[in-house]
C-alpha cells in the first residue's frame, strides 16, 4: 500500500482517535479506507442517476413536440384524477 499524508481538523482527528479507542475500528487507516469506499459508492450512484436523467431527457426529446400547458389547469386535472381514484 502507498502512504499518503493528509491534513485534518482537530475535530476530525479527535473523532478518528475516539473511534479507534472505542474499538469501532482497528486503525485510522481503516476509517479512511471505509470513508473512501463510501465515497466511491456515492460517486457510482451519482453516475447511475446521471445516466438515468440523460435517458429520461432523451426519451422526452424523442417523444414529440412540446405542448404548452397552463400550470393551474394541469394541477386541477391532477387533483380531479386523484379524486376520481385515478
Amino acid at each position: 500500500m502507498r502512504t499518503l499524508t493528509i491534513s485534518l481538523t482537530p475535530q476530525q482527528v479527535a473523532r478518528l482517535q475516539s473511534a479507534v479507542e472505542g474499538g469501532g475500528y482497528a486503525s485510522n487507516s481503516e476509517i479512511v479506507r471505509e470513508a473512501l469506499r463510501l465515497w466511491e459508492q456515492r460517486e457510482q450512484l451519482r453516475a447511475l442517476e446521471l445516466d438515468q436523467l440523460k435517458r429520461a431527457s432523451a426519451d422526452g426529446m424523442a417523444s414529440g413536440n412540446p405542448v404548452e400547458v397552463e400550470p393551474v389547469e394541469f394541477i386541477r386535472g391532477l387533483n380531479a384524477e386523484r379524486r376520481a381514484g385515478g
